[in-house]
Order: structure tokens, then C-alpha cells, then sequence
């Protein structure tokens, strides 16, 4: 059985049906990259693995159990999932370490004492050991993304999502975030990425989903999907952006 399993997954904005009966696979310690096109519903397939969205239909399998099954506390299961977005969300008012802080503090109920060594180890793995009590207006957008990345880990998650992570930076940003995830793939952390850095998903991807119009249209490792895909429109894509 897979660690995570999503079995014909459906979910509608009012007319709109931007999942249409998606299966995906995922083991552990893989790192699986969803590409395609803006709109093609790689964002909310990652929202609704995190139950930030409710689904329509299905079910997402997380060790065997349907952690969508209408009427759960979703607040468990965010706790396991973790999640980053293109857009940092650091509190303004508060220095790094106090926003990487703030959710294991409330959720877990632990003290700033308890946290305190863990959370430096974070921030010095990352390379942030001296901007753990600068403000967000004193980091680089790279830095700042970093930060949000240490805050999921904070919660010690078994899966990371990660939403076009990369998008909103400057381009000499972009390696230094990319590194964390290189970082955390060799650690062995399970990881879905929604990503357009197809460089980056060609070199380290264990799995690369090709989403159209809310399925997916095609699945593989990269050097197949990259460099043979089997369906014309995946090769229509790539042929645009590689």
C-alpha cells in the first residue's frame, strides 16, 4: 500500500470542476513534481491533500486511512501535512524565530524553552542561524521563503507540500530555496511539489505528474516523461518551456 494514495479525487468551485477524478500514488521519502499549465489544478489538488479544500468525491489515503471522510477534524491531519506557498505569510510583527514558533506553541502547547534548541538546528541547517531574530522586512524574498519552509518543518511533518515555492522570487533567489529541497529529498522527506522549474523536477524528481484540464494526463519518472512523453499534449507543453 502506498503512504499516500489519492483514489478518483473531484472538486468543484460552483460550475467549475478543476479536479476531475485524479489517482496519484505516492510513497515514501518520494519526491513527486506536478507540472502543467497555470489553471490545470495543481494548486488545489495540493490544497485538498492538506484539506484546506474540501473534496468532492474520492478519498486520500494516508497510510490506509481516508483522512478526507467528511466530518473529520481536518486539524490532525495538518499537523502530518505540511504546506508552503509561493507567498511567504511571515507575520510582519515578528522576528523569524518567533513566527517559526507561533504554531508549535498553540497547537502542540509547548514552550519557547522546549523549542529553542530544535528550532535553532533548524535555522542553522538552512543556513539562517543569524537571521533567526531579524524581522521579515529585513530578509531577502529567498530567506523569507526559507523561513516559511523551517515554520512547516517546525511541526515535524511526515509529507511537505509546496506551491510554486519558487515563483515569486527573483531568479538568483531561486537556487537557494531549491537547495532546501534538495536537502530535505536526501533526508528522505515525502514531498509533492507544484512546480515550473522543470530543470530542477528533471534532476531530482522520483515521480513527475503531468496535469491538463484537472487530470492527470500523464505520469512517470522524468528521463521517460521528459525526454519520451507518450501523449501529445504533454510533448505540446514541453516543447514551450524546455
Amino acid at each position: 500500500m502506498s503512504f499516500l494514495s489519492l483514489r478518483s479525487v473531484t472538486k468543484s468551485f460552483a460550475e467549475n470542476q478543476v479536479c476531475k477524478g485524479i489517482d496519484l500514488e505516492v510513497e515514501k521519502g518520494q519526491m513527486v513534481c506536478l507540472i502543467g499549465a497555470s489553471g490545470s489544478g495543481k494548486s488545489t489538488l495540493l490544497r485538498c491533500i492538506n484539506l484546506l479544500e474540501p473534496i468532492d468525491e474520492g478519498a486520500i489515503l494516508l497510510e490506509g486511512t481516508d483522512i478526507a471522510e467528511p466530518g473529520l477534524d481536518p486539524r490532525p491531519v495538518r499537523e502530518r501535512i505540511g504546506i508552503v506557498f509561493q507567498s511567504y505569510n511571515l507575520f510582519p510583527h515578528m522576528s523569524a524565530m518567533e513566527n517559526v514558533m507561533l504554531a508549535p506553541r498553540r497547537v502542540h502547547r509547548k514552550t519557547r524553552a522546549q523549542l529553542k534548541a530544535p528550532v535553532e538546528a533548524l535555522f542553522a541547517r538552512f543556513g539562517l542561524a543569524e537571521r533567526m531574530h531579524h524581522y521579515p522586512d529585513q530578509l531577502s524574498g529567498g530567506q523569507q521563503q526559507r523561513v516559511a519552509i523551517i515554520r512547516a518543518l517546525a511541526m515535524q511533518p511526515q509529507i511537505m507540500l509546496f506551491d510554486e515555492i519558487t515563483s515569486a522570487l527573483d531568479p538568483e533567489l531561486v537556487g537557494e530555496v531549491l537547495d532546501v529541497l534538495r536537502q530535505l529529498h536526501a533526508e528522505g522527506m515525502t514531498m509533492i511539489l507544484a512546480t515550473h522549474e522543470m530543470g530542477f523536477a528533471r534532476e531530482l524528481a522520483d515521480k513527475v505528474c503531468f496535469l491538463d484540464a484537472g487530470r492527470i494526463l500523464e505520469e512517470g519518472p522524468p528521463e521517460q516523461l521528459f525526454a519520451a512523453p507518450q501523449q501529445e499534449r504533454t510533448r505540446a507543453f514541453l516543447s514551450r518551456i524546455l
